[in-house]
């Protein structure tokens, strides 16, 4: 049954826009985060089984996160690694992978160092500590070993995912396969957007968007990420992250890869049954999963003698 809980929107609370706006006049990395420190309900809420886990960073921060395991007489598929956006905490995220369990597959969903009942403060690079802690646990994690590991990145999770594997080449050969929904391409091109969508800011959109730091952005890695098939979600409606920005970050993808555009706000692709049977149908077969083509006619390997 699906759970009566909101899906946290970054785009429906203006976060991302905003901090980048004010990213792009302090050029702070601290500013790309927006927690919110609590639990506002636990996945008990929408009926699901849970457990609270705890890990450490390299640093000594303590992060919180839930294990969602399989559903009860459901045979496990695979773990998914749930790496939220860049607003509220993963209780707002939930709504990315609560359906996952149902359908076999185990969730680890992290909160970030600040976020939640996690320690600390989120800022850059200190949080690609947070995600080693994550892989670190599913090493560890008995029921983990022996199937495979999926990574799903939303929004900023994914960008900061692309960029820490792509510093730890061995630990992308881990997942089976990658899905990214919402992902900004650069951390500069989407400032540059925000400030374009005021008449305050319009004039000085250039100018201050080369003050967003721009080195850790993903269209910067992703061309190093070889060794799993990705699927990426865009929703040409995005008012946060551009279509044209996720595009471009598609495009920069070694294949195999598939691009499947989606309609509606920022992140809230999984809001959508349809979307959530297109994950599950590539996640069968990542390979040769070629997108559900009314919307996307997108070719998962492209014809070499065409390029």
């Amino acid at each position: 049954m699906k759970p009566i809980i909101r899906t946290f929107s970054d785009a429906g609370r203006g976060l991302f826009g905003l901090l980048l706006v004010l990213l792009s006049l302090g050029g702070c990395s601290s500013l790309l985060f927006y927690p919110e420190p609590g639990q506002p309900f636990t996945p008990q809420k929408a009926k699901l089984e849970y457990r609270d886990v705890t890990l450490t960073a390299a640093d000594g921060t303590r992060l919180h996160g839930w294990w969602l395991p399989a559903k009860a007489g459901v045979e496990v598929k695979g773990t998914v690694l749930h790496l939220h956006g860049n607003g509220g905490n993963l209780a707002w995220h939930l709504g990315g992978s609560w359906w996952l369990p149902e359908q076999g597959y185990q969730v680890l969903l992290l909160d970030y160092r600040g976020y939640g009942l996690s320690q600390g403060k989120p800022a850059l690079p200190e949080v690609y500590q947070d995600i080693a802690a994550a892989l670190a646990w599913l090493d560890q994690a008995p029921e983990v070993q022996g199937k495979p590991q999926v990574l799903l990145g939303q929004s900023l999770g994914g960008a900061m995912a692309i960029h820490y594997l792509a510093q730890h080449p061995e630990q992308g050969k881990r997942f089976k396969a990658m899905v990214f929904d919402g992902v900004p391409a650069s951390y500069r091109q989407v400032g540059r957007f925000a400030l374009s969508n005021s008449w305050m800011t319009w004039p000085f959109q250039l100018p201050l968007s080369w003050l967003v730091p721009d080195g850790d952005s993903a269209i910067h890695s992703i061309a190093q990420l070889k060794a799993s098939p990705k699927l990426f979600f865009h929703s040409i409606d995005d008012p946060i992250v551009p279509l044209a920005n996720g595009i471009q970050l598609y495009q920069a993808a070694p294949p195999p890869r598939v691009l499947q555009l989606t309609r509606g706000g920022h992140v809230q692709t999984f809001a959508d049954r349809t979307w959530r049977q297109v994950m599950l149908r590539f996640l069968d077969d990542p390979e040769h999963f070629n997108g559900l083509r009314r919307l996307a006619e997108v070719p998962n390997y492209p014809d070499e003698t065409s390029q």
